[in-house]
């Protein structure tokens, strides 16, 4: 069946009774709920269809100091209960509970009046009237109101002819993405270890999958599985779930946390998200405002910022705003949420997070609410495209884009490849991560400029380091991404890659007068050391030239093929260089390998020499290192 049940209404109003009448079960677990007769925490139930098949059924507590405790159990509900007593009528944690409902998007729902039996018909009429005018213009509008006497037995035969009908309606949607189950009760039991239990909001689990716990990150095992006191080898979304973990060692693991498939990894500290606020706000909401923020089990300290150049959101009114959270949570685009005020004693709103890997916004930032509402959309090449615009790094991989979009990686891949102008890095049939193509082209603008801007500053030098380059730019881009996008502007003919430098294709070094004069002198100095040569301090010392200046004549000779840089700070002449591999050359094809002491007697240098040659031995693909020996690169 595969359908969750909750109940909702104020204190009192009937719904535990409600459940054990329909069930036989008592939600009530806890010693405090039995002597006070009230629900303090969430109870758990199952209710048996006409075919045989159960919906497991969340009893949630209607005081309001347990409103956190109700919001806990409140998600994943697919059909809800919910009670007016006949006695009270509609009271404050009525009001509330539907505001919740509503945020929450749930839409099958069944009115429930109780204690039918303490008063007239006409009280009965009276109470329909002022659910159905509460109703108006929220998701449970128009649901069915159907009163009861769980004392009597009056009407429970209609309510579950009504649920039974609800049950087996067309279904709803499949939630897209990987399993997810936000966890709502954690227990060590003796023999088998940690015990969680939740409401499956996604995908599916099975004995011995790997999961993932978020957010702290750890990795389990799935000893068991059992829903409804039924072992079980699977479960899903729709299900309640009790999973017996194996490999957790935590003893803090309980709400707030998600157990969810290995392949979801990043959580969130920072979203942005379509807003609603309720009347029972009563007043505006400043942008900057400390809230409550509910996402599953979770409840956690934001500040709601307004986006759109807005200043506060209003009672009755929607918008655009980032929720920028104390601690991180797991959160994908099309979750709903709670806010609640500061002291946590009303509920403002909620809404849906649309952008849950939202970078910090500027007050000019163009295109920012277009971009939104292209995410919040089902279209989602569309929402793909608009994510990787609005993502602060220059380039995502796939894992983000589909966490981001909550799809599976081959439906995140599909969108990406249907996503307008956007730039698969690197391009061919198997992309590590993607960018847009007007991101490419301000990357392309500033990586050429920037290497211009070296020539002029430094006109000696033969280009600009690679690293030096990518760390000078105001684009995020790793180290990998960065040498293909390199790589890329070299086949394009934009610049040109000289292993490890960059430079302008038209770039030509031109030594003047006086610093060919210098770079005759150093040139002369390195082959008079032969296989012992100054280094770079020595050489300032020696020709009284500052390191910038000389390190841009020592480049000049690099490319002139005139020296070798052995090291930073160490260069051969390049007759001195070729004779010294030569050395390493003859002496592996004899004996088959080289050791540093062997290379420093063979050339009569010190170690500090021999090392750094045999290095770059290996560096430039003469000889391979094996342990402290060297061979010759086959």
């Amino acid at each position: 069946m595969s359908v969750i049940i909750g109940t909702a209404g104020h204190i009192d109003h009937g719904k535990t009774s409600l459940v054990r009448a329909l069930t036989g079960q008592d939600t009530d677990r806890l010693k405090e709920e039995k002597e006070r007769g009230i629900s303090i925490d969430l109870g758990f139930a199952h209710f048996d269809g006409p075919d045989g098949e159960r919906a497991g059924i969340v009893d949630v507590p209607g005081h309001e100091r347990f409103i956190r405790n109700m919001l806990a159990g409140a998600h994943g509900v697919d059909l809800v209960l919910f009670t007016v007593a006949a006695d009270d009528g509609v009271m404050p944690q009525t009001e509330e509970h539907l505001d919740i409902l509503h945020l929450l998007g749930v839409r099958r729902g069944i009115f429930v009046i109780t204690k039918i039996d303490l008063v007239e018909a006409s009280r009965v009429a009276a109470v329909r009237e002022e659910i159905e005018i509460l109703t108006l213009d929220t998701t449970l509008d128009g649901a069915p109101i159907i009163p009861v006497s769980t004392v009597t037995g009056e009407g429970l035969d209609v309510l579950r002819s009504e649920i039974a009908a609800r049950l087996v309606a067309a279904p709803e949607a499949v939630p897209p993405g990987y399993f997810r189950m936000p966890v709502d009760r954690a227990f060590v039991m003796r023999g088998h270890g940690v015990v969680v239990t939740g409401t499956a909001i996604a995908g599916t689990v099975s004995e011995g999958d790997p999961v993932r716990i978020l957010p702290t990150g750890e990795r389990a095992r799935v000893r068991s599985l059992e829903c409804h006191g039924v072992a079980v080898r699977s479960a899903g979304h729709g299900h309640r779930v009790a999973m017996n973990l194996a490999g957790v060692e935590r003893e803090d693991l309980g709400r707030g946390h998600v157990v969810c498939a290995e392949q979801v990894e990043r959580v969130t500290d920072r979203l942005d998200a379509w807003v609603e606020l309720r009347p029972a706000a009563r007043r505006p909401v400043p942008s900057h405002s400390r809230v409550r923020f509910h996402l599953g089990t979770a409840e956690v300290m934001g500040k709601l910022v307004v986006l759109g150049g807005g200043t506060e959101l209003e009672p009755r009114t929607s918008g655009w705003a980032q929720i920028v959270l104390a601690e991180p949570v797991l959160a994908m685009r099309g979750d709903r949420f709670i806010l609640r005020d500061e002291t946590a004693r009303r509920t403002l709103g909620g809404g849906e997070v649309v952008n849950p890997f939202a970078a910090r916004h500027r007050r000019s930032e163009e295109h920012l609410i277009d971009r939104l509402q292209a995410m919040r959309r089902t279209d989602q090449p569309g929402a793909a495209r608009a994510f990787l615009d609005l993502a602060p790094a220059f380039a995502s991989d796939l894992a983000t884009v589909g966490q981001a979009l909550n799809l599976r990686e081959e439906e995140a891949r599909t969108a990406v490849a249907a996503a307008p102008a956007v730039v698969p890095i690197p391009e061919g049939s198997s992309p590590e991560a993607y960018t847009t193509e007007a991101r490419w082209r301000r990357l392309e603008e500033a990586v050429v400029g920037a290497v211009a801007a070296a020539h002029r500053d430094h006109p000696l030098a033969p280009g600009l380091e690679m690293e030096s380059l990518r760390t000078g730019l105001a684009l995020d881009v790793p180290p990998r991404i960065f040498r293909w996008c390199v790589d890329r502007l070299a086949a394009a003919g934009r610049v040109v890659r000289e292993e490890s430098l960059v430079r302008s294709p038209d770039h030509r070094v031109n030594l003047g007068a006086e610093a060919r004069a210098l770079g005759e002198r150093v040139a002369r100095l390195l082959a008079e050391g032969r296989f012992m040569p100054p280094d770079v301090r020595q050489l300032e010392e020696a020709t009284g030239t500052g390191r910038t200046r000389l390190g841009e004549v020592l480049g000049v000779l690099e490319s002139e093929g005139r020296v070798a840089r052995i090291a930073p700070d160490m260069f051969y002449a390049r007759a001195a260089a070729d004779e010294a591999k030569a050395i390493v050359v003859e002496h592996c094809r004899q004996h088959g390998e080289i050791t540093a002491a062997a290379f420093r007697d063979l050339i009569g240098a010190s170690r500090k020499f021999a090392i750094a040659f045999l290095d770059w031995c290996d560096r430039t693909g003469v000889t391979v290192r094996v342990g402290d020996l060297r061979k010759l690169r086959r």
